[in-house]
């Protein structure tokens, strides 16, 4: 069996310089010789399976820029970053591929749906035939180990209720557009294949995260839904959210049930070069308790506030564009809420290296250097001043078979 790219990577880099340096054929010029050496490390790590486009966004350097991402689908589920890098979704199952854009009986879907492909028991990672609008009856209750991957196709999820991840784990979601969701439930609905039962009426969520762990929604363009566009709540961890588009949205994220569930103080979230769009007014996120690293976003729209929470969440702040409205009541990316300022000032809110444009500021608090925050060195930010490049394929890619994304 082929090595992982993971192992790959654990080559030290010194047993590749010296193939790097010693060819007779490098110019003596010493800004050729260096041009010349990341040239063949270059070529060295494709010939490893990792791939660099050099945008700066370690996600899209990892897969976009195959030709052949069609035929290695599953190699993006090795490509994740921050809290839900270990999200593998379907990555070790076959690949299911809808047919049917239909959404017949919630009970018992139809083979080929997509309601049918994610209540399987087995990983599976989920393809679609063709461009497809899928107007759902009830949620789309996801079973474990699942993949929904958009490449290829334009894929709706729109126009109805939309996805809920709840108590289950190891979950992707790529690459397609989840907006004008509505409310369902007061209904039976199947979440696995021995299963199903009675659902209350739901909130009308695009992404809803309850009690799951191990998500990723990445390169999903999200809009107009009921309630959140990405809600996490009642005990969600280990959760990414990445190279976003989200517009016309008045609560963006939820992240935390309540001031008074503790149990979310475990809650650990990344949210990474997302596109915070026009039309948008606030909760991008609101936290509630746990740790949220919110690191080289680009917000180019609110109408309220950008980040905000309250019960005392750490908030780590970087490399994120802010760029604030033209009204001179919002001017302030941060809002704390349910708290007189004696309890707020020490809360961990922080920001370093964010840009801050158009009168734009965050008002920082707690100890600043506090070792919680040490918990985001997996993911370094790279400088605010590279936010276009990095967040520039942010939403839902037009992927098409033989070329690059």
């Amino acid at each position: 069996m082929a090595p992982t790219i993971s192992s790959f990577l654990l080559i030290p880099f010194f047993f590749l310089i010296p193939s790097l340096i010693s060819s007779s054929s490098i110019p003596q010029d010493p800004e050729l010789v260096v041009q010349e050496v990341h040239r063949k490390l270059n070529v060295s790590r494709r010939k490893l399976g990792f791939l660099s486009c050099n945008t700066g966004n370690p996600i899209d350097d990892c897969w976009r820029c195959d030709p052949n991402w069609e035929r290695n689908r599953q190699k993006l589920a090795d490509c994740a970053i921050g809290f839900g890098k270990n999200a593998i979704g379907g990555r070790d199952g076959k690949i299911y591929v809808v047919t049917d854009s239909g959404d017949y009986d919630a009970v018992n879907p139809k083979p080929g749906t997509l309601r049918h492909a994610v209540i399987q028991d087995e990983p599976l990672w989920i393809i679609f035939a063709r461009d497809m609008v899928i107007q759902l009856k009830e949620e789309l209750i996801m079973n474990s180990f699942k993949t929904i991957d958009g490449r290829g196709a334009s894929v709706h999820i729109a126009n109805g209720p939309c996805i809920t991840i709840q108590f289950v784990t190891n979950i992707i979601i790529h690459g397609v557009h989840i907006h004008d969701c509505k409310q369902g439930g007061n209904a039976m609905v199947r979440d696995s294949p021995k299963h199903f039962g009675w659902r209350t009426v739901s909130d009308g969520d695009g992404v809803s995260i309850f009690g799951g762990s191990h998500v990723w929604v990445d390169h999903c363009s999200l809009s107009n839904c009921k309630d959140g566009l990405v809600d996490a709540i009642y005990g969600s961890t280990a959760i990414t959210i990445s190279n976003n588009y989200m517009t016309h949205h008045d609560k963006v994220m939820l992240l935390g049930h309540s001031d008074s569930y503790s149990k979310d103080k475990g809650m650990q979230i990344t949210i990474a070069f997302n596109h915070f769009g026009e039309g948008l007014v606030q909760r991008m996120p609101r936290c509630r308790h746990g740790y949220f690293h919110v690191v080289n976003n680009d917000y180019t729209h609110w109408e309220m506030y950008a980040i905000g929470g309250s019960a005392s969440p750490t908030i780590n702040s970087q490399g994120n564009r802010f760029l604030a409205p033209d009204n001179r009541f919002s001017k302030e990316v941060t809002k704390y809420e349910d708290a007189p300022e004696n309890e707020w000032k020490n809360w961990n809110w922080r920001s370093e290296g964010d840009l801050m444009l158009n009168g734009a500021y965050f008002t920082s608090s707690g100890a600043g250097a506090s070792s919680s925050y040490a918990k985001a060195s997996s993911l370094g930010a790279r400088p605010s001043t590279l936010i276009s490049s990095i967040t520039s394929g942010s939403g839902a890619l037009n992927c098409r078979k033989g070329s690059r994304c």
